[in-house]
C-alpha cells in the first residue's frame, strides 16, 4: 500500500488497488469477547473502579476502541462489575478496600538478578458465554513464567495455589500486584509475609505499573488464544500448557538479547 504522505491521491490510490476509499479511514470494530473484557478491566480499574457502562463506553471510543454500549454493559454484568452510584455504593470483586494496601516499590527500582522481583495479575478469556481466569507469576528481571493457574471464578483461592506452587521454583525478594482484592486477600499476604516477602502492589488507577505482565497478556492472546480458539475447558489448559513451556524455553525476547525467559532465569539461579 503506497503511504498517506505520498504525492498521489487517496482517492486514485484506492481506485487503482480496486478498494472503496472509505474503507482507509474505518476504526475497526473491537468483536471479541476476552479482549474487550481486558479493556474494560483496564478503564475500570483506572476510574478506581467509579466508572458505570456508559463512561467505559466513552474511554474505549476516546481510545479508538468501537464497542456497542450494550455490549460493554453485558461483558460487565458477565464480570460481575458495576459503577459506583450515589444510590448504592456497591464493593465489588476487584478491590479489598477492608485489607490492608501496600506502598508501590518498584519506582526507579533497577532489577538486577532474577528473584529479585516477580509479578502477576489476572486475565479474561472468554469460553462458550462465559469467563474463564487465568492468572501468572514471572520474574521480572527474566520474564520467566514462575507459575500459573485457571480458574472459572475469581475467588482467592486459585491465585493462593499458584503462588504457593511457584515458591517451588524459586524465592522473590519483592512481589508486585495490583490492589485487587485477590491479591489483598488476607491468606495471599500471609503467604508472602510468612516468607518475609516484601509486597508492592501498583498505584490506584495505573493499570500499566505492571507494564511487563501486560505484555505477556498481549502475548499469551495474539499467538495462542486468538489462534488456535480452544473451544473446551481441557482445550484451553493445553493450549495454556503449551504457551507457558514456549514462552519460557522457545521464544526469543528482543529485550533479553535474543534470548529466551529460561536461558536467563537458570543462569543467574
Amino acid at each position: 500500500m503506497i503511504e498517506f504522505g505520498a504525492e498521489m491521491s487517496i482517492r486514485k490510490q484506492a481506485e487503482l488497488l480496486n478498494f472503496e476509499r472509505t474503507s482507509l479511514y474505518y476504526k475497526p470494530v473491537l468483536n471479541d469477547d476476552s479482549a474487550t473484557a481486558n479493556l474494560i478491566r483496564d478503564a475500570y480499574l483506572s476510574s478506581d473502579c467509579r466508572y458505570g457502562y456508559r463512561k467505559i463506553t466513552a474511554v474505549l471510543h476516546n481510545q479508538g476502541n468501537i464497542v456497542n454500549r450494550k455490549k460493554i454493559l453485558r461483558i460487565m454484568h458477565e464480570m460481575g462489575i458495576q459503577g459506583i452510584y450515589p444510590k448504592k455504593r456497591i464493593k465489588t470483586t476487584f478491590t479489598g478496600k477492608e485489607n490492608k494496601i501496600y506502598p508501590y516499590l518498584l519506582k526507579d527500582l533497577k532489577i538486577e538478578r532474577a528473584n529479585h522481583v516477580w509479578a502477576t495479575d489476572i486475565t479474561y478469556i472468554k469460553m462458550n458465554g462465559y469467563f474463564m481466569y487465568f492468572i501468572a507469576i514471572i520474574d521480572l528481571y527474566s520474564r520467566y513464567i514462575i507459575g500459573y493457574d485457571l480458574s472459572n471464578s475469581l475467588e482467592a483461592s486459585f491465585c493462593i495455589r499458584a503462588l504457593i506452587e511457584s515458591f517451588e521454583n524459586g524465592m522473590p525478594e519483592i512481589f508486585n500486584t495490583d490492589q485487587g482484592s485477590q491479591f489483598t486477600d488476607n491468606d495471599f499476604v500471609k503467604e508472602l509475609n510468612d516468607r518475609r516477602v516484601k509486597i508492592s502492589m501498583d498505584h490506584t488507577g495505573r493499570c500499566f505499573d505492571n507494564i511487563f505482565v501486560e505484555r505477556l497478556w498481549r502475548t499469551l492472546k495474539q499467538e495462542a488464544i486468538y489462534y488456535y480458539r480452544p473451544e473446551s475447558i481441557v482445550a484451553l489448559e493445553e493450549c495454556l500448557k503449551k504457551f507457558v513451556f514456549w514462552y519460557n524455553n522457545e521464544r526469543l525476547h528482543q529485550s533479553l538479547k535474543y534470548k529466551t525467559p529460561a536461558d536467563i532465569y537458570f543462569a543467574r539461579n
